[in-house]
């Protein structure tokens, strides 16, 4: 049995869920989400609880059973909570500025990059070298972020670019390194 499945997702006083066949509506103050599931997934709806159930013990329905659960919990978070993902900028002369919506990023290129977010998607900038990109989408604010981040990845041998806050980046010895003194 799938432990994450079984699981019911409260719904917080703010949050209202509608559920019309394999479609989920779910409305907070932080906005509005909707998705449509997979048909062989049923979906209950009682007083402020909702419940995933699945047809079958089947390999396909085990593991759609505790995505569906998931990506349902997720949205309620989203438009209750909201997420949040934070990236910083290592290197001399690494900086970002804020520009309308979007951000320009100047990163040892030849040119500023700049890069504008999609709908329901916030960036902030924080000083000269913090980014934090908030929304109710959790898969949304994890794609603006790795596509800032692609930008500019950290540098193996440096540790120098654009990176989560918090990441440890590995840095690799160099030549000189790997000669050995006799």
């Amino acid at each position: 049995m799938s432990r994450i499945g079984l699981q019911p997702i409260s719904l917080p006083s703010e949050v209202e869920a509608t559920v019309n066949g394999n479609q989920v509506t779910v409305k907070g103050p932080k906005g509005t989400l909707s998705k449509t599931f997979h048909t062989d997934m049923k979906i209950a709806q009682e007083n402020s609880t909702l419940h995933v159930e699945r047809p079958s013990d089947e390999r396909e329905h085990r593991s759609l059973h505790g995505l569906t659960r998931t990506l349902l919990s997720n949205m309620v978070v989203g438009v209750s909570q909201g997420f949040t993902r934070s990236l910083e900028l290592q290197g001399v002369g690494y900086r970002v500025q804020q520009s309308g919506k979007g951000i320009s990023l100047s990163v040892m290129k030849s040119h500023t990059v700049d890069y504008q977010p999609r709908e329901g998607i916030t960036i902030e900038v924080e000083g000269n070298n913090l980014i934090h990109i908030r929304g109710s989408d959790k898969q949304g604010v994890g794609q603006a972020a790795a596509e800032i981040r692609k930008v500019r990845p950290p540098n193996a041998y440096t540790g120098k670019g654009i990176r989560y806050l918090g990441e440890q980046v590995r840095i690799k010895p160099g030549k000189s390194a790997r000669r050995e003194i006799v």
